[in-house]
């Protein structure tokens, strides 16, 4: 029987989540469609490393078809939650983000796509986001934190016997970037006791509501945003030792039964997508060169909904405060880094950004360069998505430890959190991290292991060596 991952969006109707979906029908019915600049395109999965098979003599680039059990996500089931109404297959067509020619063909089907109602608090998002949420959970469902908890949560069910999903479901929020949280838990009891007493009236966000529903369903979560949503408190949620099935009657937990004690991963923060990925692999360049970087000066723009929802204080706080710290784990104390964003509506969501980067060389004489780059903000991220799901359902199948998922998986953000906090922020460091990782898991590590104690014993060359390892690794 065919195994499908399942993909919840949290925000299926914005740009991400429209696109994604998409792409996912183009890929599965083999689309082809014209562009005024190329010509013929045809559906591919570019930038999904989970999805591209590896290429040139040295492999690399991608895993599909390198590593066993990888999902395809053709067959991925999606789904997801928004807090407006507009039809998938109109709010594809309203982005602007994909050729004409292919929104002519996947509107139809995506406008028979069901869209949940979101789970939402006014006070989290931009007042430009106000007027348009009106597909909202409300009555009973909201009266308090616990009741939208129990409603996320039903919803995941329902979701799930609906369209049959018998792989591992992975919530990504993609929704509009939410005010920073005020509060803080010590503790998964702290957090689960807050959320249960309806008296209560702690600072929850709705972020927090969905990856803690995640949890308790066995579902995965990724923080796709820039917000305070994962916490010492919530890591220790996701870990199974927290979430036993045999809790006693006295604990917290029971209160939420029945819940999954199933493995699941609590992933983030922030998609490293475009601008932040080139930064920190072209700051790894210069540190590996041994120049000293002083100054990086940054800024980008467009004008899509989630920069119109970053034009108030609130929200562009919880965005500044990844993007300023991607180096944090450096400790580079005299780099100056400094980022500026602005809403220019006429952009739409082609995001341009421009990065001057300055350091110094021998002598202390000043190396400086600068880059510039173009491209749809929801074509850089929504691979990230992919890869975030599939990786998930991958390492929940082959029993990975947490921290080993988290230390994979930090490439994908901005900020790496969790169990990922304090990875190096350079990319390819990061890289590195996914692919030890994924040594240990596919038995690659231990077959190294044998070939070595072979050439050390003289049983075989180091030339038999090198092909036996590229055989491995096919």
């Amino acid at each position: 029987m065919q195994v499908s991952a399942g993909i919840l969006i949290v925000g299926l109707g914005g740009n991400n989540g429209v696109t994604l979906l998409a792409g996912q029908i183009a890929n599965r019915r083999n689309l082809s469609w014209e562009t005024a600049t190329t010509g013929l395109i045809s559906a591919n999965w570019f930038g999904c490393l989970t999805q591209i098979p590896p290429r040139g003599i040295h492999g690399g680039v991608g895993f599909q078809g390198r590593i066993p059990g990888l999902a395809s996500a053709n067959n991925a089931v999606m789904g997801g939650w928004d807090i407006r109404p507009t039809k998938l297959g109109q709010a594809l067509y309203d982005c602007r983000v994909l050729e004409p020619d292919l929104v002519r063909q996947v509107r139809e089907e995506m406008d028979r796509t069901e869209i949940m109602e979101g789970v939402w608090d006014p006070s989290f998002i931009g007042e430009s986001q106000h007027e348009t949420a009106t597909h909202v959970v409300s009555g009973e469902d909201n009266a308090s934190s616990r009741t939208r908890l129990e409603r996320i949560r039903r919803d995941i069910r329902t979701w799930k016997e609906k369209n049959n999903v018998n792989g591992h479901i992975t919530v990504i929020w993609s929704a509009s970037v939410e005010r920073p949280s005020d509060v803080e838990y010590k503790s998964p009891d702290d957090l689960l006791n807050a959320i249960y007493d309806d008296s209560n009236n702690d600072d929850i966000s709705p972020s927090i509501l969905y990856s803690v529903a995640a949890a308790l369903e066995g579902c995965s979560f990724v923080n796709g945003g820039s917000q305070n949503t994962l916490s010492p408190a919530m890591t220790c949620l996701f870990d199974q030792s927290y979430r036993k099935p045999d809790a006693p009657a006295s604990s917290v937990l029971s209160k939420f039964a029945p819940y999954s004690a199933s493995r699941a991963y609590c992933l983030g923060t922030d998609y490293k997508a475009g601008q932040t990925k080139f930064k920190t692999a072209a700051v790894e360049y210069l540190r590996a060169l041994g120049l000293s970087p002083r100054v990086i000066a940054s800024s980008n723009h467009l004008g899509n909904n989630d920069m119109l929802n970053l034009t108030t204080k609130k929200t562009l706080d919880a965005k500044m405060r990844v993007k300023s710290n991607i180096f944090g784990p450096w400790q580079e104390e005299s780099l100056d880094h400094k980022v500026s964003v602005m809403y220019c509506p006429y952009i739409g969501d082609e995001k341009r950004d421009f990065v001057e980067y300055t350091s110094l060389g021998f002598l202390g004489s000043p190396h400086t360069m600068v880059t510039y780059t173009r491209c749809m903000d929801s074509i850089l991220c929504v691979p990230l998505m992919v890869d975030a799901a599939i990786w998930c359902d991958y390492f929940v199948n082959r029993n990975v430890s947490a921290g080993d998922a988290a230390r994979a998986t930090a490439y994908l953000f901005k900020v790496p959190e969790g169990e990922a906090k304090g990875v190096d922020p350079g990319f390819f460091h990061q890289m590195q991290e996914l692919e030890d990782v994924l040594k240990k898991t596919s038995g690659e590590e231990k077959n190294d292991d044998m070939i070595a104690l072979g050439v050390s014993q003289g049983i075989i060359t180091e030339e038999q060596a090198a092909a036996l390892k590229g055989l491995v690794s096919k």
